[in-house]
């Protein structure tokens, strides 16, 4: 990558993962069995219904290993007696119980399949015990390429935290790691040096102390939690808190900042409570009241753990004191306080089933920044912004990925994504009704996994426009729709080119200063006109050729 702006618009807090691959079993694209075995519904997972986690474990800064179990708990779906439990290597997997019973495990890499004893009979709950230890991998540019981050603050202090997307939960702790299914709830107990702190997803329960050396963290998440949404956050952390009183009543948002940092934290976290009442405003209530909101400070730049926010943006507006857009409107906010947690409603509310479909969260929360900049400080400052996060798109590849293999499409799901949506929200004119349409979905897919054409149909339906082709135009194709258009003898002519099957959207443009909407498809159109020229509406993300 040769332009850091693009890095910084591949890198947008989340994603831009990529998966070394085994040489095992490799296809003419590339991916190969192990990529099958974690990216698809296998049939050793499709015939139990994840409901309850515990993972219970032990971190040990300094050899860097970490150990203890996972209970999981499932309802039979039907009838089998193998199940794909997912933890990759160097962890290993020490023995699988049911029922206090040892099973035997095939491991095929990063996928172990579990033979169960007892009968596995239709609508039963019954649980495994999966216990695990070994070095897990150490993130070497974590978010983006993650695993656990072992680091120390200024104090000498040790600060460690986890971040997985993409590379996939199971690089950590033992799980059914596809995001079809989520869990219904989870128990988080961590067990640390008594010198420091862990946070986790959800509530904190308990903190009992083990002996002269130990102490043991309990977190309960109440609410359906992704699978690397869930976290680890080890640090000399102190605590500072607020009550914000929210669409649903009182919501608890607490904080957790290394000690030298509090009341810089203090300070700069108020773009928090500001990004809680400008997302409820456009998205609808905050999904987790039973889990509160809490941002959590880490070494590395941040990511959208559920319930429990992780920061590193260094105290600065904008990405580490950067602007996305070079046009001064992303130092209005703190980026990772505002992009993080957007998404909560576009990733751990509303939950792609497959990887592949990533931009249902990062499109949406891309988005999102354009729709806190539009709260606070107007559409002109918010179409600024976003208009300005064109000059990182790539237009490399698709936005939707190959789906089955936990394969993610361009990174072009953020920037170009966003403005994909920015632009639809021009088609729809009616501001109302756009905000009805992004609070619909929250309310709609409460709390699910979903897929693309989930989401297309949603918009379709409640738009009244048929958005087929224009989401196969941005979303399946690399190419941007370009008006072109030629004038003579007083007369406009134009259509639109670069565009897949059937793609006709109406389109804002200034004629003889007059704006007006215009319908192009691909076939040639006349109108009249009396000057040299036109002028097209910047909020739709097109091009443009003049003949």
């Amino acid at each position: 990558m040769k332009n850091l702006f693009i890095i910084i618009t591949c890198f947008i807090a989340t994603s831009c993962f990529s998966q070394k691959k085994d040489g095992l079993f490799k296809s003419k694209n590339n991916f190969t069995k192990q990529d099958t075995l974690r990216g698809s519904i296998t049939p050793e997972r499709a015939w139990w219904d994840l409901t309850y986690y515990h993972l219970d474990i032990k971190v040990n800064p300094e050899d860097k290993t970490i150990g203890g179990k996972n209970t999981i708990q499932y309802t039979v779906l039907k009838e089998n007696n193998i199940l794909q439990v997912d933890l990759q290597t160097p962890l290993k997997i020490t023995k699988v119980t049911q029922d206090d019973k040892e099973l035997e495990i095939e491991h095929v890499g990063n996928a172990h399949f579990v033979t169960l004893k007892k009968p596995q009979n239709i609508g039963d709950v019954n649980s495994i015990d999966v216990f695990y230890e070994g070095t897990p991998k150490k993130a070497v540019r974590a978010p983006w390429d993650g695993g656990f981050s072992w680091k120390k603050d200024n104090n000498g202090k040790h600060f460690i935290a986890t971040s997985c997307q993409g590379l996939g939960a199971s690089v950590w702790w033992p799980n059914k790691d596809h995001m079809y299914d989520e869990v219904d709830s989870m128990d988080i107990s961590v067990t640390i040096p008594k010198d420091l702190m862990n946070v986790s997803n959800g509530r904190l329960k308990s903190i009992v102390k083990n002996n002269d050396e130990t102490i043991t963290t309990n977190w309960h998440v109440a609410n359906p939690i992704n699978n690397y949404g869930v976290n680890v956050n080890i640090g000399d952390y102190v605590h500072f808190s607020e009550v914000y009183p929210g669409e649903k009543g009182d919501l608890d948002m607490n904080y957790y900042v290394l000690r030298d940092n509090l009341e810089k934290a203090k300070e700069h976290f108020k773009d928090a409570p500001k990004m809680m009442k400008a997302f409820e405003h456009w998205f609808g209530p905050y999904p987790f009241y039973e889990d509160g909101y809490k941002l959590v400070e880490v070494p590395y730049l941040g990511m959208e753990h559920q319930s429990s926010v992780t920061y590193g943006n260094q105290y600065k507006k904008g990405y580490l004191g950067r602007d996305m857009s070079r046009t001064g409107e992303g130092l209005k906010f703190d980026f990772i306080i505002i992009h993080e947690s957007g998404h909560e409603w576009f990733a751990n509310n509303i939950t792609y089933k497959d990887i592949a479909d990533m931009w249902i969260h990062e499109s949406f929360t891309n988005y999102s920044e354009n729709l806190f900049l539009d709260y606070y400080y107007g559409k002109e400052s918010s179409a600024k912004y976003v208009i300005g996060t064109r000059k990182g798109i790539r237009n490399d590849k698709p936005i939707i990925g190959a789906y089955n293999v936990n394969n993610e499409g361009s990174s072009d799901m953020y920037s170009k994504g966003g403005n994909m949506l920015h632009t639809l929200r021009q088609l729809i004119e009616d501001d109302e009704k756009w905000r009805q349409i992004l609070r619909g979905l929250n309310k709609t897919f409460y709390h699910q996994t979903v897929t693309t054409q989930q989401v297309e149909n949603y918009i379709s339906e409640q738009s009244g426009i048929d958005l087929t082709a224009f989401f196969n135009q941005y979303l399946r194709d690399t190419r941007i729709p370009t008006l072109e258009y030629e004038i003579k003898n007083n007369q406009l002519k134009y259509r639109w080119t670069n565009i897949v099957a059937d793609f006709d959207m109406p389109i804002q443009v200034t004629i003889d200063e007059k704006e007006q909407w215009i319908f192009p498809n691909s076939i040639w159109k006349k109108t009249a006109i009396k000057n040299k020229d036109i002028q097209i509406d910047e909020d739709f993300y097109v091009k443009s050729s003049k003949l």
